[in-house]
């Protein structure tokens, strides 16, 4: 795990999204087509709308949320419509989103319209994942019913998750399918996500998913 701090919030999203844009463009000269997969919630915000405006091949990039909440895209808790706001929007609006969620009742019934789509698009170019206060990522929370499936090697790329943290049912990405990225980053910020993170270094990944993924990360802080 590398750990880079930043003396401003303002400068760790300058710089990530400027780091994330050079990495699409190297992949991009060695594939036809680059993936970029993003959390939701308000802290990346300020990064999508810098990215939105880099000079990017973006018809040929597609983007996806590392989870989403099961809610349709008229909820104020839907990220795809905060992506459809701030990502793919400007130069990005060339970009292709893939969908994670349909309109089914549950997550499980809209599974099988939703996993072709994304295993068309892995292995990963891009992950950027972003960490709870329980040490959940994605919807990799502890205590959710299919923790350990999707944390398995045998685990689908997409499956259905449930948690006694999370206020609806979500899909996301298993951690097979998110450790095939070729850049992997952690973006937190504040004194209390710092203390999680280290708090989470050497427990297993049951009681602390985001373990699962920063030996090969680059975690991204500022206060």
């Amino acid at each position: 795990m590398e750990f880079v701090t930043y003396s401003s919030r303002e400068e760790l999203l300058s710089s990530l999204a400027e780091l994330t844009a050079k990495q699409l463009e190297t992949s991009l000269t060695s594939s036809k087509r680059a993936s970029l997969c993003v959390p939701g919630g308000s802290t990346p915000g300020p990064m999508f709308d810098q990215l939105c405006e880099m000079e990017l091949d973006w018809k040929n990039i597609d983007v996806l949320l590392n989870d989403e909440r099961w809610v349709p895209e008229t909820s104020e808790r839907s990220n795809t419509t905060l992506l459809k706001q701030r990502l793919i929007v400007k130069k990005a609006a060339q970009a292709r989103l893939v969908p994670l969620y349909c309109d089914e009742p549950t997550p499980e019934e809209g599974l099988p319209a939703l996993i072709d789509g994304i295993e068309k698009i892995l292995p990963l170019s891009v992950l950027i994942l972003g960490m709870g206060a329980d040490m959940h990522t994605a919807s990799l929370f502890p205590g959710a019913d299919q923790l350990e499936l999707g944390l398995s090697e045998d685990a689908p790329n997409l499956l259905a998750m449930r948690a006694p943290g999370a206020a609806e049912p979500r899909i996301t990405l298993s951690a097979k399918a998110l450790k095939t990225a070729q850049h992997t980053h952690v973006l937190i910020t504040g004194q209390e996500k710092r203390d999680v993170l280290e708090a989470a270094i050497g427990q297993n990944e049951q009681d602390a998913p985001i373990t699962a993924f920063l030996p090969h990360a680059t975690v991204h802080w500022a206060q």
